[in-house]
């Protein structure tokens, strides 16, 4: 018998002995063009069958003619019937928690510009697919695989101009009018494709431990109450404290402390203390912020709500936490101490010893994040302004920095008194 007629044949009637037959003996036998076309032909009848999917994908003969089918098919496939099999297979595979599956099959779909051709997706779709290619990976801590799939769609999202309308909500276009039934509906799935792809951004930093830029990528979706109001407000609140986390897990600079006065002036910040993982947020965050001594009690309430990767230890025996806010506590320290006995300090500290705490302020004061003197006969450490380091005055590189921070905080504090008023009028 012909075989695209005995596979048609066994399409209909949900043969899968026979189509396993087929594909792992006759299949072999033809030319490589002749495999092509009868894998062709096998996937477009079987998306066409109303009955064919997707009971077929429980069978245990399945999976190695669905192999041999997507590895040896022409260029084009009637209908792009091969993508349609791979959105099936996703789905599938999803339901399955199968996630890494799903997202090498779904992430083999040919995706061309060509609006003629029977591959075209269009620009929201492709950012579509590569969104929820990343999103499978990083359900299985699949961090690279992740990022590549969302730097695909960054670059779909940068090439076509995909952003937030100017107004959303009252289905208002970017031209000023008034937009109606599929356009508001298009308008909603954009803001939602682009929210779920700086969550997906804001992940893989946080995994990769680039914590003050997934800060701000966690406190810009925080505030997507600006753009739409389909998110619930406790989903919001989250990805605050989500922001609050990695504002404290970054490194000291200029930059984390305008993230820290920004999310610090956040209304909504006080609202952690009712959520159990985020119980000691924002208290932590407001000491940062305001120089306060971060207490050993808060740190190890804060430590526990961690995830794994974030309790990573570092090359000097401290996990990434208790180094960030022992050199925080350091500085918070020489506001209040003119000098203090590293004994003194320690204790003081509460997460290290006298000998750490001497290591960790030699290297805070030859990195220039903090300004002092060790004595080391004398077990002694004395702080000095920036000003008497520096002979009485600021080099200009310090000058530069300290109007750097006050700058940041004004436009903060415009930011913020701006939000505030957006939302009042919005609320008129």
């Amino acid at each position: 018998m012909d075989p695209t007629i005995a596979i048609t044949k066994a399409i209909a009637t949900s043969d899968y002995p026979a189509l396993h037959t087929l594909f792992t003996t006759t299949h072999p036998t033809l030319n490589p063009g002749e495999q092509r076309s009868l894998s062709a032909h096998f996937l477009f009848h079987a998306v066409s069958s109303p009955t064919f999917f997707p009971s077929a994908f429980h069978s245990p003969l399945l999976p190695p003619i669905l192999d041999v089918t997507l590895s040896n098919l022409p260029p084009v496939v009637e209908g792009g019937a091969d993508n349609t099999l791979r959105q099936r297979l996703f789905d599938f595979h999803v339901e399955r928690g199968d996630y890494a599956t799903a997202a090498r099959i779904l992430s083999g779909m040919k995706m061309e510009d060509n609006p003629n051709s029977v591959y075209y997706v269009t620009p929201l779709d492709r950012c579509d697919v590569f969104v929820k290619v990343a999103e499978c990976y990083l359900e299985e801590d699949l961090t690279v695989e992740a990022e590549g799939a969302v730097g695909k769609a960054g670059g779909v999202i940068e090439a076509h101009g995909i952003g937030f309308p100017r107004e959303v909500g009252g289905g208002v276009d970017d031209d000023g009018t008034k937009m109606e039934g599929e356009d508001v509906e298009q308008q909603q799935r954009t803001i939602t494709l682009l929210l779920r792809y700086k969550s997906t951004y804001a992940r893989i930093l946080d995994s990769n431990r680039k914590f003050l830029q997934a800060a701000m990528k966690y406190y810009d979706l925080s505030t997507a109450y600006l753009h739409t109001d389909a998110i619930d407000a406790e989903e919001l609140v989250i990805m605050l404290g989500k922001a609050v986390t990695c504002a404290i897990l970054s490194p000291n600079s200029a930059q984390r402390q305008r993230v820290l006065g920004m999310v610090y002036k956040d209304e909504r910040l006080s609202q952690l203390d009712s959520i159990p993982e985020f119980q000691s947020h924002s208290s932590i965050l407001t000491k940062m912020y305001l120089n306060r001594i971060v207490q050993k009690q808060e740190l190890e309430t804060f430590e526990s709500s961690l995830a794994e990767h974030q309790k990573a230890i570092m090359s000097d025996g401290l996990t990434i936490v208790e180094r960030g806010v022992l050199e925080h506590n350091m500085v918070a320290v020489s506001h209040l101490y003119t000098s203090i006995y590293f004994s003194q300090l320690s204790s003081l500290l509460g997460v290290v010893d006298a000998d750490k705490a001497e290591k960790v302020a030699a290297k805070m004061i030859s990195d220039g994040s903090l300004c002092g003197e060790i004595d080391e006969v004398e077990g002694l450490l004395r702080f000095v302004s920036r000003a008497g380091a520096a002979g009485g005055k600021m080099s200009s590189a310090e000058e530069e920095e300290s109007n750097l921070i006050r700058w940041d905080e004004t436009i903060t504090n415009f930011c913020v008194q701006l939000n505030k008023v957006t939302d009042a009028v919005k609320a008129v």
